[in-house]
């Protein structure tokens, strides 16, 4: 997609496939951004695939604080023959953060969607194995969103716990 105008081409293919697929477009330096529909992801990202965006580089987790719809995710495509780049976004709300799962379809999507889901609560619908990747099973909360509080917890020295001067930051 070399301008705004293959941009709007291709959002405007999307939509007659899909009428209810594309949300919006963004075109900001020189890379192209289509906004869909959550429930669309997976038709859309293969209708893409068709088009020569064979590669999904990566799935990364946005939250919006205080807008709403509040989660986002975003899906870095690569075409490898035209060495050109799009940008795949979508929006669900805080209260019904589902998502369907791109990994069936393309399976480097795995444990970044597990991030997303541990990082910021996105549920990826049919994950094959979606549970908390980076933080302990047990630990509540989601550390990356925006409302998260900051202070951290307090780090025990272990070297000085047996004089009882265990230092705490």
């Amino acid at each position: 997609m070399p301008d705004s105008v293959g941009l709007e081409l291709l959002a405007q293919e999307l939509r007659e496939a899909d009428a209810d697929s594309v949300l919006d477009t963004l075109y900001f330096r020189d890379k192209g951004t289509i906004i869909v529909e959550p429930a669309t992801i997976n038709e859309t990202l293969d209708r893409l695939r068709a088009k020569g965006f064979s590669a999904l580089m990566s799935v990364h987790g946005v939250d919006y604080y205080p807008e709403e719809p509040r989660l986002g995710v975003h899906y870095e495509l690569l075409d490898m023959s035209n060495v050109d780049r799009l940008t795949v976004k979508l929006r669900v709300a805080l209260d019904n953060p589902h998502v369907p799962s791109v990994t069936p379809g393309w399976p480097t999507a795995d444990h970044q969607e597990r991030e997303v889901y541990d990082m910021f609560g996105v549920i990826f619908d049919g994950h094959p194995d979606l549970r908390r990747i980076l933080m302990p099973e047990d630990y509540e909360g989601y550390p990356q969103r925006r409302d998260f509080p900051i202070g951290g917890e307090p780090v025990l020295f272990t070297i000085d716990e047996a004089e009882g001067t265990a230092y705490t930051q």
